[in-house]
């Protein structure tokens, strides 16, 4: 039996490898109005080549903060990219989740009780973007909740 090789996930990954900055629109709601949020964004090798650790923060200009930390690696067994993710909202993180990958783009759904999270990651012409949508509950369509856009810094 050969052992696994490391890579397969950064060779996927390896556009979004770094360190980045930039600005993250949080979509108004029910809570808060739309507003703009300094963001930082890194992604980095780990486990001896066989994960890609992703670290995001932003902090909004009355110094309140967000963060969210995710581990992309490969199922060996079926060759898809896994998401593990938890953040600062303080829900215990859920079982990991596949992407897809088609055209340069990443894509995850990440499914709750309370609905589905969608977030794209892409990486064109130097720029970093990741959109999160919510499709709450039983609603049809999903709805923009934060978009980023990010530079290397």
């Amino acid at each position: 039996m050969n052992p696994p090789q490391p890579g397969t996930v950064h060779a996927v990954l390896e556009d979004f490898l770094g360190h980045w900055q930039g600005t993250t629109r949080l979509a108004a709601s029910a809570w808060a109005p739309e507003r703009l949020a300094s963001a930082e964004i890194s992604f980095t090798r780990a486990a001896g080549g066989f994960a890609v650790v992703q670290s995001y923060r932003h902090t909004e200009a009355n110094g309140s903060h967000f963060e969210g930390h995710g581990v992309f690696t490969v199922d060996p067994d079926h060759n898809d990219i896994l998401w593990y993710y938890v953040d600062s909202m303080g829900q215990p993180p859920g079982a990991p989740v596949r992407c897809t990958w088609v055209d340069g783009v990443l894509r995850v759904e990440r499914h709750s009780d309370r609905g589905t999270a969608r977030h794209t990651f892409r990486v064109d012409d130097g720029i970093l973007t990741h959109i999160a949508e919510l499709r709450l509950g039983d609603g049809q369509s999903f709805v923009p909740f934060m978009s980023s856009e990010c530079r290397r810094a």
